[in-house]
């Protein structure tokens, strides 16, 4: 007798915790298929330690083989579901196409960069959704300080320390928060920048505040420590147009930057739109216990799916790594209830509180709603990724501890051209191949 066969699409939040769900729970009672453009979960948080050289790529990399044992994994990425066939399509990263029948599915892929309808974004900015863009963008500020410093024209050498960062939202100011402690540091080790103003750091979103998602309370205090560093935070503000020399702003002030980095927030996988089924902006349409209208053996999970809120009803959860994570697990639980193992329950979950890193040891957090700032902050949030993690935990604890006590290491390898990571693609997980690239290089 052939075993059910469960297949989990993506190894997002919610994806990974799914398929380590089902493995504890179903165990060898049935074929646990994991597809994922990587062999890796990425703890996405602590991405802007990645890019800012507090900790090493592989430090936010867990692996899928290590960490879920009793799950298959295949390397691909799915571009087609036929969910009346029940079957998924999907690319190797050798180019090759596979297909494979499912009984059961759990759609967790996940999202991608948002793109707004802005002249010269698409071409001139960079995201920051995955590890290659992470890598590119840590290259990047080292590179842009040494041409910097190489540099006889004071315009060159002003634009190439000027980083705008757009989205204030809690990446974007992460991002800004680590960044701008990264390049002060390099910019005070190298002699030709000795003497000439620190590198200037600019935070823009139309929004009237920092993390105007969050409590007023982590906005003031990440508020207060941005300005205290030097970052300059220009709210109820948008980019008009990107060129290869600047950002124009709505306000007509041009800022001359060779950096512009993108994070204004992330738009659900376009498969969700494939499937033709109901969405509500872009999430799929699922019901409290997170199935499918219609397909009652497939369920979808994290950011492609719109999950009813039943702390607030009428509401969708947000797209956040707390509702993914929880939400994977109550899909495994659900998906192994409809195989006899358990009850099926509804996804239910309050808000226990957000972490903001703001680097160094600064940073703003409120821990069922107790709200905390500084060193404390900056060390509950520490603990809570610590907690959070499915791995790698010490080698994360020993970066920290060596970055606290050592300067960072101002090393450009090159291995992320800037072409390999466009703002529009649709797998910022996967760094584009040199056959794709605009030049053909």
């Amino acid at each position: 007798m052939n075993r059910v066969r469960i297949v989990i699409v993506g190894a997002g939040f919610a994806g990974y915790q799914a398929a380590r769900t089902l493995s504890r729970t179903l165990r060898d009672e049935a074929e646990i298929v994991l597809v994922n453009h990587n062999d890796y979960f990425l703890y996405l948080p602590l991405l802007p330690q990645v890019a800012a050289a507090v900790l090493e790529p592989r430090r936010v990399s867990i692996s899928l083989i290590q960490t879920l044992p009793g799950v298959r994994l295949v390397l691909g990425e799915v571009d087609s579901v036929d969910l009346d066939a029940r079957r998924i399509n999907w690319t190797d990263p050798e180019g090759r196409r596979g297909r494979m029948e499912y009984d059961r599915l759990v759609l967790s892929v996940g999202s991608v960069n948002k793109l707004l309808p802005i002249p010269g974004v698409a071409e001139h900015a960079h995201g920051f959704r995955g590890m290659p863009e992470a890598l590119y963008l840590r290259d990047h500020m080292i590179r842009q300080l040494e041409l910097a410093g190489a540099a006889d024209d004071p315009a060159e050498r002003a634009a190439r320390r000027t980083f705008v960062v757009v989205g204030a939202g809690y990446t974007g100011t992460e991002v800004a928060a680590h960044g701008v402690l990264l390049t002060d540091a390099l910019a005070r080790r190298n002699a030709a920048l000795r003497g000439a103003p620190p590198p200037r750091w600019l935070l823009i979103d139309i929004a009237d505040r920092v993390l105007p998602e969050l409590d007023r309370r982590l906005s003031d205090t990440a508020d207060r420590v941005l300005t205290k560093r030097g970052v300059e935070i220009r709210t109820g503000t948008s980019v008009k147009e990107a060129t290869k020399d600047g950002v124009l702003l709505d306000t007509g002030e041009f800022i001359a930057t060779r950096s512009l980095i993108w994070c204004v927030g992330v738009r659900p996988d376009p498969l969700v739109d494939d499937l033709g089924l109901p969405t509500e902006r872009g999430r799929l349409c699922v019901d409290p216990y997170l199935a499918v209208p219609g397909h009652p053996e497939a369920l979808a999970c994290g950011d492609a799916a719109a999950v009813p809120d039943l702390t607030r009803p009428g509401q969708f959860t947000p797209m956040t790594a707390q509702h993914a994570q929880r939400q994977g697990k109550v899909a495994g639980r659900n998906l192994a209830a409809t195989l006899g193992y358990g009850t099926r329950r509804p996804y239910k979950h309050h808000d226990l509180g957000f972490t903001v890193d703001l680097g160094g040891v600064q940073g703003a957090a409120n821990p069922l709603h107790v709200p905390l700032s500084g060193p404390v902050a900056n060390l509950v949030t520490r603990g809570y990724h610590l907690m959070a993690m499915p791995g790698n935990r010490v080698r994360v604890a020993t970066d920290w501890l060596i970055d606290a006590v050592l300067p960072p290491q101002g090393v450009q390898l090159g291995m992320v051209r800037s072409w390999a990571v466009p703002l529009d693609t649709e797998a910022p997980e996967r760094v584009r191949m040199p056959h794709t690239a605009p030049d053909g290089r």
